[in-house]
């Protein structure tokens, strides 16, 4: 199976929400998601509980806990082998709509222009 390509949804204003959502973390909660991303790119669509699960219309996450604290970084399939993530967040009881919601938006727009929407650092 071939391995994941693993982007990052580029902003209008061409930032990424997730890297600056990560850049705000403990270090050791850094580590912890690049580990889970790198997880991403070796399984894929097979990735499961309870490293990923599937949320609803197409948006997954990235579980990550650490310190009774749970992360998630929302994610999406565009075609067979890449991954895009949207976004991330700290969790409290479940992930809110809303924050589905913006990932649904993300996967939209994604879909109508690829190019413009990856990030590139």
């Amino acid at each position: 199976m071939p391995r994941t390509r693993v982007i990052f949804y580029r902003e209008e204003d061409g930032t990424s929400r997730l890297l600056t959502w990560l850049d705000g973390l403990p270090a050791k909660v850094q580590l912890k998601c690049l580990a889970r991303i790198e997880r991403l790119k070796q399984e894929g669509h097979a990735l499961r509980r309870p490293e990923a699960d599937f949320l609803r219309d197409k948006i997954y996450e990235l579980r990550v806990g650490f310190n009774g604290i749970n992360y998630r970084m929302l994610y999406f399939f565009h075609g067979n082998i890449t991954a895009v993530i949207s976004h991330g967040i700290v969790k409290e009881d479940k992930v809110p709509s809303k924050e589905i919601e913006k990932a649904i938006e993300r996967m939209m727009k994604f879909e109508s222009d690829p190019e413009t929407r990856t990030y590139k650092e």
